[in-house]
C-alpha cells in the first residue's frame, strides 16, 4: 500500500491527453523550457531570461495552443531540478495554478553506456522522460522533494549557518596548527580563549620568536576565530530562547522532547526533528 509521503512517484490519475507538460533547465543567464502540448505534434522548446513573470506567459500560450486544436487543458504541470534556485519559483507557480514539482537531482537514472554529451536541449529531454513517467505513477524514474513554505526554509537557517560557522571554525584552527607546525612548534591550542596571549611567547626549537608577517597573519585568524565563537554562541542562544517560546505542539516541541533524552544535544534534536517534519508534510 503506497505511503503517504511517497514521492517517488505520483498518486494522481494522469490524464495525458488534458494534461500541458513542461520541463525547465534552470541556469543563471537563462531558462529553457520544453513542452509537451496536447493536440501538437512538434515538441515547443523556448529560451527565455531568467523571468517567472514570462515563463508563466510561454506555459499559457502553449496552453492557448492546444484549445486552438479543440483540446481541453485541465492541468498545467512544471517540474524542474532541485538546484540553486532553490524552492520560490515552485512556491510561485503554485499561487498562479501550476501543478509545480521540484526533482530531486541525484534520483535522476543517467545511462553510462558511453560518454554522454552535455547539452541543456538533451537534459530537458531527460527530464521530460522521467517527469512523465513520474506523473504515470510509475517506479524508478525520479524522486520529487517536498516543497517547504518559506517560513520552513527560514527556520533551518539558523541551523545551517551553526554548520557553516563550526567549519570555518575548524579550517582556521588547522591553519593556525599547520602553521606552527611548519616552524617546528607543536602543542598550541589556537582554540583557547588566552591564545592570542600565549602567541607572543611561543618560540621556535631554533629559540627565535614567530617571524612578524606569520604572527599578524596568525593573530588576524585568532581575531576572526574569536568572532566565529562569538557568532556562534549567539546563534545557540537564540535558538534556545525561540525553544522556549515555541507551542507546545509542532516541530519545535519535537525537537524540546528529544533534546530533554540525556545525551542528545539541540543541535542533534534540530537535525532530526527537522526531518520527521519534513517527511509528515511530504
Amino acid at each position: 500500500m503506497p505511503q503517504q509521503n511517497d514521492l517517488s512517484r505520483s498518486l494522481i490519475p494522469f490524464e495525458q491527453a488534458a494534461s500541458l507538460v513542461a520541463v525547465i533547465e534552470l541556469s543563471k543567464s537563462s531558462w529553457l523550457i520544453a513542452g509537451t502540448v496536447p493536440g501538437i505534434e512538434r515538441q515547443p522548446l523556448k529560451k527565455i531570461v531568467p523571468d517567472e513573470t514570462e515563463l508563466l506567459r510561454v506555459l499559457h500560450r502553449w496552453r492557448d495552443e492546444a484549445v486552438r486544436k479543440d483540446r481541453t487543458i485541465t492541468c498545467i504541470a512544471v517540474a524542474f531540478e532541485a538546484g540553486r534556485d532553490g524552492f520560490w519559483l515552485a512556491r510561485w507557480l503554485t499561487g498562479h495554478g501550476i501543478e509545480a514539482h521540484v526533482i530531486h537531482s541525484s534520483s535522476v537514472a543517467v545511462s553510462r553506456e558511453h560518454r554522454r554529451a552535455k547539452t541543456d536541449r538533451l537534459d530537458t529531454g531527460m527530464l521530460m522522460r522521467v517527469f512523465l513517467g513520474w506523473l504515470r505513477g510509475e517506479r524508478g524514474h525520479c524522486g520529487m522533494v517536498a516543497i517547504p513554505t518559506i517560513e520552513e526554509e527560514d527556520a533551518k537557517r539558523p541551523c545551517r549557518e551553526r554548520e557553516n560557522l563550526v567549519g570555518e571554525r575548524t579550517r582556521i584552527i588547522n591553519r593556525l596548527k599547520s602553521t606552527l607546525v611548519r616552524l617546528g612548534i607543536r602543542g598550541f591550542k589556537p582554540q583557547l580563549r588566552k591564545a592570542p596571549q600565549l602567541l607572543e611567547s611561543l618560540r621556535t626549537p631554533e629559540d627565535s620568536p614567530i617571524p612578524p608577517n606569520t604572527l599578524d597573519e596568525m593573530r588576524r585568524d585568532l581575531t576572526r576565530l574569536a568572532l566565529i565563537r562569538e557568532q556562534i554562541k549567539a546563534i545557540e542562544q537564540a535558538r534556545v530562547a525561540r525553544l522556549e517560546k515555541a507551542p507546545k505542539t509542532g516541530p519545535d516541541a519535537m525537537i524540546r522532547m528529544l533534546a530533554s533524552i540525556r545525551g542528545v544535544g539541540i543541535e542533534t534534536a534540530e537535525n532530526a526533528g527537522a526531518g520527521s517534519a519534513r517527511a509528515q508534510s511530504a
